[in-house]
């Protein structure tokens, strides 16, 4: 179902803001998305996930086969300057990183869905008396500027309505600055692709999630993304509504704090934490600054895990599949699953989807699929 929502001009450059509701649909298709179309008609269907990290560029092309997705191209590029010290030299490596991806990956579509994560995104549940039709959209713009941690004048507000009765109107609003929105459009087009679709990252993962990964009945599951900048947990359970916390700690302040630890560089750490099983006293040394410097970490998801818990009246978080950069590093997910209040499993979605491209396809998802799950969930969208 399709409603379109206030016309709004982002630098003069995005023209048409479109609400897309798919309630009760497939499960790429089940949780709402910021619909932010460029064109008032696109006759091709087939879009590229692009994924524009702190620390790299990944992109994922996916064919819909039948009820199920094949992989058509991916690559993944790393961002250099990653230290963002120079913003003016990190958006041209962005944009670089985004045309090697295109020209590693064969992709010819110029139409892409990127994603959104971090403190200028919010996703939240909502919950009224019942109301006119006409107020609707009033009250969630209300709810929104109050729930939100930053200003919604400067903002885009897209919402998904669930039934839930005809004495309630209940529902999921999500809510992106202005800002961020340009900043990661604009990359995209100088890298001379349309975004002609944003979505929360969260969002994506957990669409990923429910298409390859069945729960049990009343089994409440989370998906940990491990970034460059930001970790990203987002929940679903029995009653299908999404919770999404973007944590800002990720992958690169842990290498940082293991490197200030055992007096190395950040280079070592990257490459250490990336290599084989090794008895050496230095790589001991490492795996253990690794446990120091994920406490942070594993604190804010225990205790995001715990609020959940408590606010949404559900059944506790039972499994949390992890992906992510970062995810693959040694120790780190044994680290997880001793320290979190749920069972944890390393995630590569394309362990389930299968790959009709060739050789060096199949071998970058095979080495960096679970770094490239928000760009498949990114690929899943439609527009």
């Amino acid at each position: 179902m399709r409603f379109e929502l206030n016309r709004e001009h982002i630098a003069g450059k995005m023209k048409e803001l479109i609400r897309n509701i798919r309630s009760k649909k497939g499960p790429a298709e089940g949780l709402m998305n910021l619909n932010l179309k460029r064109f008032r008609s696109i006759s091709r269907d087939e879009v590229l996930g692009l994924d524009i990290g702190s620390s790299s560029v990944k992109m994922v092309q996916l064919r819909k086969n039948r009820a199920n997705y094949v992989v058509t191209a991916a690559h993944i590029t790393e961002i250099g300057n990653g230290d963002g010290s120079n913003p003016a030299r990190r958006e041209i490596n962005t944009v670089g990183a985004i045309q090697d991806c295109l020209q590693g990956s064969g992709i010819q579509t110029k139409l892409a869905v990127c994603g959104l994560c971090g403190p200028e995104v919010a996703v939240r549940d909502f919950n009224f008396p019942a109301l006119p039709k006409e107020e609707v959209e009033s009250a969630i713009t209300l709810e929104a500027s109050q729930v939100c941690p930053f200003s919604i004048d400067d903002s885009i507000v897209d919402y998904q309505l669930i039934p839930n009765g005809p004495n309630t109107v209940s529902g999921v609003l999500v809510a992106a600055t202005n800002k961020l929105i340009k900043a990661k459009s604009q990359l995209a087009e100088e890298a001379s692709l349309n975004c002609v679709l944003m979505d929360v990252e969260g969002l994506a993962l957990l669409n990923c999630l429910a298409k390859y990964e069945k729960p049990e009945a009343g089994q409440t599951r989370a998906v940990l993304n491990i970034g460059g900048s930001f970790t990203t947990l987002a929940i679903v359970g029995d009653n299908n509504l999404p919770f999404v916390r973007d944590i800002a700690y990720g992958g690169n302040d842990i290498v940082k704090q293991i490197a200030a630890q055992c007096g190395v560089s950040t280079e070592t750490v990257s490459t250490t934490l990336a290599g084989p099983e090794d008895t050496d006293q230095a790589q001991h040394d490492l795996e253990q600054g690794l446990g120091q410097a994920c406490r942070k970490l594993v604190v804010d998801v225990n205790e995001t895990l715990r609020y959940y818990s408590a606010q949404e009246k559900n059944a506790a978080v039972e499994k949390i599949f992890v992906c992510g950069g970062f995810a693959a590093a040694k120790g780190f997910v044994k680290i997880l699953n001793t320290q979190l209040d749920a069972a944890v499993e390393l995630w590569n979605p394309f362990d389930k989807i299968r790959c009709s491209a060739g050789s060096d396809c199949k071998s970058i998802i095979e080495k960096n699929g679970s770094a490239m799950a928000v760009a498949a969930g990114l690929a899943m969208r439609s527009i």
